[in-house]
């Protein structure tokens, strides 16, 4: 083997040895090895990049979920007050029909308390005008059955009437009313 001799590099000022086919081979793998540790550092790179935005979106989609959390629970309190609400509007509207009911069976005492039913404030007037109609014709009927009945006021005549009768005359009319002669 030779003696390797040390040159200088005029361009960047460093040390090399002269080349020989054994350190030719070597330097043909150092710049194969060189090329490959660039390529392996931008594919590095790359894939920080890559990983750094695949982060935020990760973050982005976690902040959104929790603004939809946020919006979901929100919905869920609202909808429980609702139907607090609406549980005791309806009671509200129940005490207030029952006490609509009550009114229509006191003002309507020719109606029958049993016709008068219903659970809205419109079913029960639908049921006091029926109750009304039916209390109408029961009493038209009444009346031309009694009409048609009638009997004169006071106490039926009971014979011939006796004003300007003479005495001798009321006692002879007398006396024909009991059976005598």
């Amino acid at each position: 083997m030779e003696d390797n001799q040390t040159q200088e590099d005029p361009q960047n000022g460093t040390q090399q040895t002269p080349a020989t086919p054994e350190t030719q081979g070597t330097q043909q793998t150092q710049e194969t090895l060189k090329a490959q540790l660039e390529q392996a550092e931008v594919a590095r790179d790359e894939a920080n990049k890559a990983k750094s935005a695949l982060e935020e979106a990760i973050a982005e989609k976690d902040a959104r979920l929790a603004e939809l959390e946020t919006a979901l629970s929100e919905a869920k309190q609202g909808s429980e007050a609702s139907a607090t609400e609406l549980a005791s509007t309806r009671e509200a509207r129940d005490q207030v029909v029952t006490k609509y009911l009550g009114m229509a069976k006191a003002t309507n005492p020719h109606v029958p308390g049993d016709m008068i039913s219903g659970e809205t404030i419109e079913e029960i007037d639908t049921s006091v005008e029926k109750g009304k109609g039916l209390v109408a014709a029961v009493k038209k009927t009444l009346e031309s059955e009694a009409a048609a009945a009638k009997v004169p006021a006071g106490a039926p005549t009971r014979g011939e009437s006796t004003e300007g009768m003479s005495s001798k005359e009321l006692i002879a009319a007398g006396s024909q009313q009991k059976g005598g002669s």
